[in-house]
């Protein structure tokens, strides 16, 4: 979601909790009725949101390939940090992201917005974004990535992807709430920006970790899953298994750890009970 901010502030503090709730719900309501003026618009502009999320877990995976040779606690560390690529790139073009767009909850409780506004929003966000992961993913298998380095890149794409299905339901759920919290939180805190820097630094410390401790995202497993489907090296990975084991429960845990304890806390504790 796009961080722009509808006025100037007059005050050359770093902006409250209170008030960068303000503007999240602000910029939220302003998606959210364009979705529904302009559906195509909001499409569109959710294709670049999958596309440069999947940009990033690809360069997460570059990453982790050409640090064999590291400690196994710096790769970690150094293949997270690259992850935030893709986050920063979402924020600074006003891309649309479903899990970001989760935090429109708040416009909601707010009522700026209509129920039927705010479903239509996550409807076009999700549908954008599956479709602009996909078109990475075919550009990365026509390209080859998964031949480099005598096959390891895929490999790699193979290993990652059978962890992912292979979670019970409960737990994939539970790593899809610790993903979007840290998501929705790092763009949150970029409302609290005022520069470029001051956004791209918000976003590195949350999606470093939510990355590093192996929490679940709904649309960076939109580019990675189906890869590992069509490269087919594992018998497990199936289209089944990929919307029934791991989407499903990781969107709906997404849903919860953007919408309810990002977006709807801070609508709660900045605005309902002050």
């Amino acid at each position: 979601m796009s961080t722009a901010e509808t006025a100037p502030h007059a005050s050359s503090a770093t902006p409250t909790p209170a008030e960068m709730i303000e503007k999240t719900i602000t910029a939220l309501e302003i998606k959210a009725k364009t979705a529904d003026a302009s559906p195509l618009k909001t499409f569109l502009l959710a294709l670049p949101g999958g596309g440069l999320i999947a940009f990033g877990f690809a360069l997460y995976i570059n990453t982790q390939l050409g640090g064999e040779n590291m400690p196994s606690g710096v790769l970690k560390l150094l293949c997270a940090m690259t992850f935030s690529v893709g986050l920063m790139m979402v924020v600074m073009t006003g891309a649309e992201l479903f899990t970001s767009t989760t935090m429109t909850l708040a416009a909601r409780a707010s009522g700026v917005i209509s129920w039927v506004q705010l479903l239509k929003h996550w409807a076009l966000s999700y549908t954008g974004n599956l479709v602009g992961a996909a078109l990475v993913v075919a550009l990365c298998y026509w390209g080859g990535l998964q031949e480099r380095s005598s096959g390891a890149w895929g490999q790699l794409v193979t290993t990652a992807a059978t962890t992912k299905v292979s979670y019970p339901w409960g737990q994939a759920f539970a790593l899809g709430i610790g993903a979007n919290f840290l998501v929705c939180t790092a763009v949150f805190m970029t409302f609290a920006g005022r520069s470029t820097v001051d956004k791209i630094i918000a976003v590195i410390g949350p999606i470093t970790a939510f990355v590093a401790l192996g929490f679940e995202h709904s649309i960076a497993n939109m580019f990675l899953l189906p890869y590992g489907v069509i490269i087919g090296t594992e018998p497990t990975l199936t289209w089944g298994a990929v919307i029934l084991s791991n989407l499903i429960p990781v969107t709906l845990g997404n849903i919860v750890g953007g919408g309810l304890c990002v977006g709807l806390f801070h609508w709660l504790t900045q605005q309902k009970l002050r």
